[in-house]
């Protein structure tokens, strides 16, 4: 209510949507307000169907500032996972309070990006993964996609399934080591190539989503 009244100002009248984030809400008018209550008269309630294809993006620790760019994105073009995992190259590691403190800000800008965007649905927020974790996931997934800058596949030649799971493997500022390549690949990822210029691990998230999306005609239906 705070938010709505002092930040973004609303007043009676205005349109709005109100989410559970787990894929229902409803929309109404408002109806009055003041610093503590916002009254809304309820015209329709919304439920969203949950995705016939799960799109998880495991996103490789960055910069905080990169963090926050990447998360924002991602949930603008309709990721339903991140799973942030300790690369190799990592510019970060998340350790004890630190680590504890960097997950709870990655679920809030999650959830203020979701709210900007207006997902009925907020992406889901993993624990930190080791490479040992994610390569066991990768082995448990339909499709594992490895962004990697040397593979000579392009991303829109993936054979993305219409429905299951689908997991996309963002490296860090670095990149991938061959080490990581290697062990992802034989739990059945495979590497593809985004395009013709090298993206930042702050992009390179968003733009494999929006082609994965494209891919399985997800593009117009976000979650």
């Amino acid at each position: 209510a705070h938010h709505a009244a002092v930040v973004r100002r609303l007043v009676p009248g205005e349109t709005v949507t109100l989410a559970d984030g787990r894929g229902s809400g409803v929309t109404g008018t408002v109806a009055a307000v003041t610093k503590t209550v916002v009254t809304v008269a309820v015209e329709a309630v919304v439920r969203l169907p949950a995705p016939r294809l799960w799109i998880t993006v495991a996103q490789a620790l960055p910069k905080p500032d990169r963090a926050e760019l990447a998360l924002d994105l991602m949930t603008e073009v309709g990721v339903d996972e991140i799973v942030p995992w300790a690369a190799a190259r990592s510019q970060v590691r998340w350790t004890g309070e630190r680590g504890e403190k960097a997950q709870a800000k990655w679920q809030s800008v999650l959830r203020e990006a979701s709210k900007q965007s207006r997902r009925l649905r907020f992406p889901v927020l993993g624990s930190c993964a080791s490479l040992a974790e994610l390569v066991t996931r990768a082995g448990t997934v339909d499709c594992a996609i490895i962004m990697h800058e040397r593979a000579t596949t392009p991303i829109a030649a993936c054979p993305v399934p219409a429905a299951g799971s689908v997991l996309i493997v963002i490296g860090p500022e670095g990149g991938l080591t061959d080490d990581e390549v290697t062990a992802l690949t034989a739990a059945g990822g495979r590497a593809y190539l985004m395009g013709d210029t090298v993206l930042r691990t702050s992009t390179a998230g968003a733009v494999a989503v929006t082609q994965v999306r494209l891919l399985t005609g997800r593009g117009g239906t976000l979650g």
